[in-house]
């Protein structure tokens, strides 16, 4: 299954290509213009040269990379974003290897998020990648153990911040897998895109719960991820812990940079060049004509415009790309108000679109 991601490209650079990236100048400039295995192979060039890090040094660089406001452990099978975590590790006090716990909350360790059974073992750079090592709790991550990533149908063990272990319920796979919390599904699968192109000639499928074909995702594995991906767009964290990365062991997870990569590889993109610096001449980053309000929104949202406009075609696409609610409206001369009682909580892209020119706002709905 292929996912469409043409609709989603504008939203993408909407939402993520603002200046927060810090992206250096001229970074991907050998990508531009290139696509589909020709764009992997420019890609992987411009990564592929990233620092050898010792394995030990990892406990002192996930204080700079995994580091919360607080100046706790940023630990992503603990972690509950929206309240407070049911515990909380300090850096380098609280660590542990693979021994040293008897439950939750106990230690963090280090976490393969693609485990290195599946690539042989102690097998460098990617053995000490930061890209795809993460600090997590200990029980937890011996809990995972070499499971692939999936979505839970039947949880046989429950973490206290809610992921899962279980059969799977992801179509095209019936083993057991690891679910982790909605908030982060986003990140790993990231890092998988990430692992794929950097070490793009690797065989990750040498344990039988790996969720690679050789050096690529099995098809199960790529569509469960796309969605997470898609479901979980990319966050403030990832943006800094790329930045971060990015200063210790020179090089860049380029999905999170340019997240509609993952169509120009892997979904209906990839007859289409990728272009990140042109700006397109549908106005939706430079001319910001109307304003959205309340943002957080519920139940209704208010449209206004500082000029009138005509024939105005209102879209809400959900991170999906699907269009949830479609308006066509004659003519706008200050405010119009739009119902969204039958929208679900999330986010949103809301598009106005009239003759060539279109803007794109994000909505938060609750």
């Amino acid at each position: 299954m292929k996912i469409k991601f043409s609709i989603l490209l504008s939203i993408f650079s909407f939402f993520y290509l603002s200046g927060t990236a810090q992206i250096p100048a001229g970074y991907y400039d050998n990508a531009v213009g290139k696509q589909h295995r020709e764009l992997k192979e420019s890609l992987y060039e411009i990564i592929k040269n990233n620092s050898l890090l010792e394995y030990t040094n990892l406990w002192n660089y996930f204080a700079i990379t995994d580091l919360k406001d607080n100046g706790k452990v940023w630990d992503m099978y603990s972690d509950l974003p929206d309240t407070i975590p049911p515990y909380e590790f300090t850096f380098n006090t609280d660590r542990c290897g693979s021994e040293g716990y008897t439950q939750e909350g106990d230690c963090y360790n280090r976490e393969h998020s693609v485990p290195n059974s599946w690539f042989g073992e102690k097998q460098y750079p990617m053995y000490s990648d930061l890209f795809h090592i993460y600090p997590v709790d200990g029980w937890v991550n011996n809990k995972r153990n070499n499971y692939p990533y999936g979505n839970v149908s039947n949880p046989t063990w429950t973490s206290k911040n809610g992921s899962k272990l279980g059969t799977s319920a992801s179509e095209g796979y019936d083993g057991i897998v690891f679910e982790p919390i909605d908030a982060y599904k986003g990140d790993l699968a990231r890092s998988y895109f990430y692992m794929c192109v950097r070490y793009k000639d690797t065989n990750f499928s040498q344990n039988e719960f790996s969720q690679f074909n050789g050096a690529e995702l099995a098809p199960w594995a790529l569509n469960q991820l796309v969605e997470w991906h898609l479901n979980d767009p990319v966050s403030q964290k990832e943006i800094d812990r790329n930045n971060n990365v990015y200063s210790i062991q020179n090089n860049r997870n380029p999905f999170i940079d340019y997240p509609e990569l993952v169509g120009y590889l892997w979904g209906d993109d990839t007859t289409q060049v990728f272009a990140p610096y042109v700006v397109s001449t549908i106005k939706q980053l430079t001319e910001r004509t109307v304003t959205i309000y309340p943002n957080p929104a519920h139940n209704q949202v208010t449209i206004s415009t500082t000029t009138p406009k005509n024939s105005v075609e209102i879209q809400i696409l959900d991170m999906v790309g699907k269009v949830v609610l479609n308006y066509y409206q004659e003519k706008i001369d200050e405010t119009l108000l739009l119902n969204i009682e039958t929208l679900p909580p999330g986010i949103y892209a809301l598009s106005i679109a009239e003759k060539e020119k279109r803007e794109i706002h994000k909505l938060i709905v609750w």
